[in-house]
């Protein structure tokens, strides 16, 4: 391989072997096209190109969005075509002269080029080019007096670029994805039908996410699309997907409850949450550990029917609630599970329309399609006996789904969990930092008392929905069900002649499942096995569901017990301010 060095200039003591005159041939450069030195040349043609390129782009860019021909160009356009066409062909030529001539001149070992430029302070200059297969020194070779002095070889000159937004417009791998993005923009191929089309979850949530960046003409740069199975949530959790959002999991633990040690997995974006929640638990665990009793366990599913007359309402109503007819509509109902056990059934009426309450068992599914199947089941059967009934909707709020709902708070809906847990006073002192009659005082005072001016419905506490949100994310839940999950009530008391305190939290609608939905997901399986709760239990239906309840209840129990102790410590602002603000020039950000 031939290397090319251009050497420093030559002093007038250096001399050449007597009787030899040094070859000088002029060998093509295509820096020559132009009477400039070769770093202006190369200048001029690199940012030449890269100019023109960007103007290019951003022409192409608006005609798509404009459904206008690519073939159709301006006098602009044309003049940018040529200028484009031209940098390529000088930056072809320079580079393709400069390749030829190291295959043509390198198969001759003994092979100098010497290159002569008139310049004010010097002579001649040598251009040497040198074989790295020859072991002598280039002033050896050419019988010099001196040797000379290498020099490191020019760097080329940098062409500032103004820094651009990454291109909206991706290379796709092949034209066939190219053609599918064109017809997805242009309305000929729905979004929702690439999956089935391609067969390839993958490929199309990147034509759509891609056909989407086109349409709206906004980049999805830092949405993620790799790395994720779009295969396993095809049908059940997520429709029309173009990527996925990260959120941190932080583990709170040990919480010892019921004598077993559990790691907590907490999925959110809230500074201080697991930190104050893990004291939490630190807390109860230097206590002896805290107790969770489930008290009821069913999924509710209430339809609204409409008669002719509110007589006819009420007939239904008996109907329904005559224990001698319970044991038929148990048989009908539960015929859409092996897991559906059909326990309650509650009604209430509001003049001619008839609200029936579905209460039935579901496994280690939360269940809410289960129970429903149930519920078509039996509007199915009374439709016989019952011929003038108009079935409204499947859902007529009585559930109530997603929603606060005095219903749920009083009956409850899914798993309904107390826990409990008496804190030492030692440890209320060193761990918690404050007092066991502040903590009273306070609990007292503000999620008693001033939840109740609030007008709260199921709010009597300090911030329960944080940790159910959390826990419900890492886990696959349904967040939207956080709503009714969230119902609690924190009590506190101090025991013990008044040295330790007792604080419970009562939950009557914790909405949770091991099985279906985004619980088969890789990173929420993940987290549900941590807690070792991953699936359907094989030694009883429905155990995993409802111990993951009572560790949702038990997390809630060291949220409420840090944040209080934080609140009654005067600790909250200053625990925020150092954990819960970012460090990062907002400023520069925006900018």
């Amino acid at each position: 391989m031939d290397v090319r060095r251009r050497q420093a200039k030559i002093p007038q003591s250096v001399k050449i072997a007597a009787g030899e005159t040094p070859m000088k041939p002029h060998n093509p450069k295509a820096s020559d096209a132009l009477p400039l030195p070769l770093n202006l040349t190369n200048g001029l043609f690199f940012t030449m190109f890269f100019s023109v390129m960007y103007f290019l782009l951003i022409r192409w860019r608006e005609k798509i969005r404009n459904s206008t021909p690519l073939h159709v160009v301006t006098l602009s356009e044309l003049a940018a075509l040529v200028s484009l066409l031209a940098s390529i062909i000088y930056l072809l030529g320079f580079f393709g002269i400069d390749f030829v001539q190291s295959v043509i001149y390198g198969s001759n070992e003994d092979a100098w080029d010497v290159e002569e430029e008139e310049e004010e302070e010097e002579n001649e200059k040598f251009i040497i080019e040198e074989d790295s297969r020859m072991g002598a020194s280039p002033a050896t070779t050419l019988g010099c007096a001196v040797p000379l002095v290498p020099m490191i070889p020019q760097q080329p000159t940098k062409v500032p670029v103004t820094e651009k937004p990454g291109p909206l417009i991706t290379p796709l791998s092949t034209e066939e994805d190219e053609q599918i993005v064109n017809s997805v923009v242009e309305g000929k191929v729905p979004s929702y039908s690439l999956e089935s089309k391609l067969g390839d979850c993958k490929r199309a949530a990147s034509i759509r996410r891609e056909a989407l960046q086109r349409i709206t003409g906004k980049s999805l740069e830092g949405l993620p699309l790799e790395g994720f199975d779009y295969e396993s949530i095809l049908g059940q959790c997520c429709e029309m997907p173009v990527g996925y959002v990260q959120i941190p999991v932080g583990i709170a633990g040990p919480l010892l409850l019921n004598g077993t040690e559990f790691m907590v997995p907490m999925a959110t974006t809230e500074g201080c949450l697991v930190a104050s929640t893990n004291r939490g638990c630190k807390a109860i665990y230097a206590s002896g550990g805290a107790t969770g009793t489930l008290l009821k366990d069913g999924m509710t599913r209430a339809p609204v029917v409409r008669f002719e007359t509110a007589k006819r309402a009420a007939e239904l109503k008996f109907y329904l609630e005559n224990p001698g007819n319970y044991e038929t509509l148990s048989v009908v109902f539960n015929k859409s599970s092996r897991f559906a056990k059909l326990q309650r059934i509650q009604c209430a009426i509001a003049g001619k329309n008839l609200y029936i309450r579905f209460n039935c068992s579901t496994g280690d599914a939360m269940g809410m399609n289960m129970v429903s199947k149930g519920v078509q089941n039996v509007l199915d059967y009374l439709g016989n006996d019952f011929p003038d009934m108009d079935v409204i909707g499947i859902s007529g709020n009585f559930c109530s789904d997603k929603k606060p709902a005095s219903v749920n708070w009083i009956e409850g809906r899914g798993k309904s969990v107390v826990c409990e847990a008496i804190i030492k006073e030692e440890i209320v002192t060193k761990v918690l930092k404050t007092n066991v009659a502040a903590l009273v005082e306070l609990n007292m005072l503000k999620n008693l008392t001033g939840s109740a001016i609030a007008g709260a419905l199921g709010g009597f506490n300090a911030h329960a929905s944080n940790i159910v949100s959390a826990v419900y994310i890492a886990t696959g839940q349904d967040p939207a069900q956080n709503i009714e999950s969230s119902h609690c009530i924190t009590m506190m008391e101090a025991v013990n002649n008044g040295k330790d305190l007792h604080i419970s939290v009562t939950m009557p609608s914790i909405e949770v499942g091991t099985v279906g939905g985004g619980t088969q997901l890789s990173s929420q399986s993940a987290c549900l096995n941590l807690l070792g709760v991953k699936g359907a239990s094989k030694e009883s239906a429905g155990a995993n569901a409802r111990l993951l309840a009572t560790v949702v209840a038990g997390s809630v129990l060291a949220g409420e017990l840090s944040l209080m102790s934080a609140i009654a410590a005067g600790q909250l602002v200053k625990s925020h301010m150092k954990y819960n603000r970012s460090s990062k020039d907002i400023t520069k950000i925006s900018s």
